[in-house]
């Protein structure tokens, strides 16, 4: 008698995705959608699609979506979660989307500590606009518009969120994953199923930093792509926890001291 292992997860609709062969972003969405109808929280998500490839995110989570304007994911989710807290709600971003015209939202949804939880998808490069450099491309790595390869004395050097956001007090969890082997994948659903439970148990802001590979935008094949997330990416882009709910320390009282002038 056949033993039925595997099924197609409730969480994404059955549309045909439009991401090019090889690319991460399928493998992070079935990662995601697996985790809301595991978790039991998919009929009370609302997902938020800014712009980027991640746009087309709505057509393919089977959930509430919103889709905002560039770069603002943070805020709406932000506004969507006060408004409806019982809810899960979660910013599903591309590099230029979060780190570029997005930071301020970013740091300042992560800093606030939002009950909210962030998929963040790291490919260095910007996909769905043409190839161009992003904050997160790395030293050296030809784009449209670095086409000798970044230069850091000209462009800067790439900008590590996971490491950046881990200054703050706020942030319960944050955690960098890939999706380039097998292994891997199995760990990235860990993160973001863990992710999301920081949300269930509203332990505060919550961000998962997803390596994945783009070969379209790279000029490489799909083999080359996962190569060059293992050799270049991952070494500059340590995998791991940053901050966990376990290690996170409650802030201390504010106190008001006032010096007192003796006559």
């Amino acid at each position: 008698m056949e033993k039925k292992v595997f099924s197609r997860t409730k969480g994404l609709t059955e549309v045909f995705m439009r991401y090019c062969p090889g690319c991460g972003h399928g493998v992070i969405h079935r990662l995601v959608a697996e985790a809301i109808e595991e978790l039991g929280v998919r009929k009370r998500t609302i997902g938020i699609a800014p712009v980027g490839c991640s746009v087309f995110a709505d057509e393919y989570f089977n959930c509430d979506m919103i889709q905002p304007a560039h770069g603002r994911g943070p805020a709406v989710a932000t506004g969507m979660k006060r408004v409806k807290p019982d809810c899960i709600v979660f910013s599903y971003q591309g590099d230029g989307d979060l780190a570029s015209i997005g930071m301020a939202e970013t740091v300042h949804a992560a800093a606030r500590g939002e009950r909210i939880t962030i998929i963040f998808v790291n490919n260095a490069i910007y996909g769905m606009t043409g190839g161009q450099m992003a904050p997160t491309t790395l030293v050296g790595m030809k784009s449209t518009t670095s086409p000798f390869g970044r230069d850091p004395r000209v462009a800067g050097y790439p900008i590590k969120v996971c490491e950046l956001l881990s200054t703050l007090e706020a942030p319960s969890y944050l955690a960098r994953v890939s999706v380039h082997k097998p292994a891997n994948v199995i760990k990235a659903k860990k993160a973001i199923k863990k992710a999301f439970q920081v949300q269930i148990d509203d332990l505060g802001f919550s961000l998962v930093e997803i390596l994945s590979q783009c070969p379209t935008d790279w000029f490489v094949t799909p083999l080359q792509a996962v190569e060059y997330v293992e050799k270049a990416m991952v070494p500059f882009y340590p995998l791991g926890e940053f901050k966990t709910p376990e290690g996170k320390k409650e802030p201390a009282k504010a106190e008001t001291k006032m010096a007192v002038e003796k006559g």
